[in-house]
């Protein structure tokens, strides 16, 4: 009994002895290069927490904000153990993604991003199959519209069954959020699919709620934890949640391809899909080997569209809306201008040119409501001398697009709602 306790106190001590000394080496690893030539400035990282406890949990956008201050546009953090170069401020984050666009260009994939795509479709996708599927999708989707008079049709006409929906609430409060949500993928889905859904269609509002549900969830304390700890992901409701929305919305989409593959006419093509169902089949009749047009491309892609037009598209509407309530004097002069130009037909792209003050308004509206404070996470595709800095190659780099919409040398009043920002001396 005696010897079994020594043996215990042994093991005990020698497990205790072996996890500070794995302590020690992950914090030495920390600081290796923090006293090398031209490496990024930062504040020191902790063993294995880095610097999540000098981070506004729910807002680490504001706290990066302020460490460029103290550190300059170019700076590290350490998000637990992951090294991130921050670039802040409108010259150093339009230096990195214009001027050497190429060097920042890569994608870095999150756990999170790997298990929803799994290197499928535009946004987190890297290499050729990025190049390739975001080359198709530029190209068609001008093809279907994007950028030209078929557009301004199909927003003018999904514009009036929007506006048939706010008029049922007789000028009473309501909530827009969905509306909005629904109005945009509506548009979208004229251009991928080659139609519109109804607003009471069950599958557009499902589709929606489980896209708004899992934007959310992807901000949440406990999903961004899992994107720093792999490990954690068996425990995580979040994550589940966000997982079992995927499984869904691959099943729906699936489905509505599947529809149209069955109905397809290679010499009346309706929508974006059924581009890409021709493209594979090409693929296929011409026995292309390794060909990334495939089914799962397709799905993925589909799904990018909708989730980068979506919340994006109703939530920049709803801060307009939003911003004119807040400022009637602004909604006055917007809709005085658009009285004495366009009267009472519907606007078009053509009357932008004549509507300087509007067209401020729209502009400034995107820039202070800032709905994007962090862009989608960049990496390095080799080594990078930047700034006077030496960045490697596969380096995760963050630009911080809020301190490029709020630049104090930029802008004149950043922190105010102001359209002068956009208008010369002229108007």
């Amino acid at each position: 009994m005696a010897l079994m306790e020594t043996l215990l106190q042994v093991s005990s001590t020698g497990t205790l002895i072996c996890c500070l000394l794995l302590l020690l080496a992950v914090y030495l690893l920390f600081f290796r290069s923090q006293g090398d030539e031209n490496e990024t400035p930062g504040p020191k990282p902790l063993p294995l927490l880095g610097n999540l406890p000098m981070l506004d949990v729910n807002k680490p956008y504001l706290s990066l904000c302020e460490m460029a201050k103290q550190f300059g546009p170019v700076f590290t953090v350490y998000f637990g153990p992951k090294k991130v170069v921050v670039l802040a401020g409108y010259k150093t984050v339009k230096q990195a993604l214009i001027n050497h666009a190429d060097e920042f260009g890569d994608r870095e994939i999150t756990p999170l991003f790997h298990d929803l795509t799994k290197g499928h479709g535009i946004i987190f996708a890297n290499g050729e199959s990025w190049r390739e599927m975001r080359r198709f999708a530029l190209t068609n989707l001008r093809d279907f519209g994007m950028g030209k008079k078929k557009i301004e049709e199909k927003i003018i006409e999904e514009t009036c069954h929007l506006l048939e929906e706010f008029e049922k609430f007789e000028g009473k409060p309501f909530e827009t959020t969905r509306l909005m949500n629904y109005a945009a993928s509506s548009v979208i889905s004229s251009i991928v699919y080659g139609r519109r859904f109804e607003y009471t269609d069950p599958q557009l509002r499902s589709m929606v709620d489980r896209a708004n549900e899992s934007v959310r969830l992807s901000g949440t304390a406990s999903v961004q934890l899992y994107n720093m700890f792999p490990f954690l992901g068996p425990w995580l409701k979040n994550l589940k949640l966000i997982m079992n929305n995927l499984a869904l919305d691959i099943k729906e989409i699936s489905e509505l391809v599947s529809s149209l593959h069955q109905t397809l006419n290679s010499q009346d093509l309706r929508g974006f899909v059924d581009s890409f169902l021709v493209r594979m089949q090409n693929a296929e009749e011409s026995g292309e080997k390794n060909s990334l047009f495939q089914k799962q491309n397709l799905i993925f892609t589909v799904a990018n569209l909708f989730v980068a037009g979506t919340d994006t598209t109703s939530t920049t509407l709803r801060w307009g809306l939003l911003l004119m309530a807040k400022y009637p004097h602004i909604q006055g002069q917007v809709q005085e201008e658009i009285d004495q130009v366009i009267g009472g037909r519907q606007p078009v792209s053509e009357d932008r040119k004549n509507l300087p003050y509007t067209d401020a308004v729209i502009h400034e509206t995107q820039r202070f409501a800032n709905i994007a404070p962090i862009s989608i996470p960049h990496m390095t595709s080799c080594d990078v001398h930047f700034n006077g800095y030496f960045i490697k190659k596969g380096t995760c780099v963050f630009p911080l697009l809020m301190s490029v919409l709020w630049d104090e040398d930029e802008w004149e009043t950043p922190q105010n709602f102001n359209p002068q920002h956009f208008l010369d001396k002229q108007g």
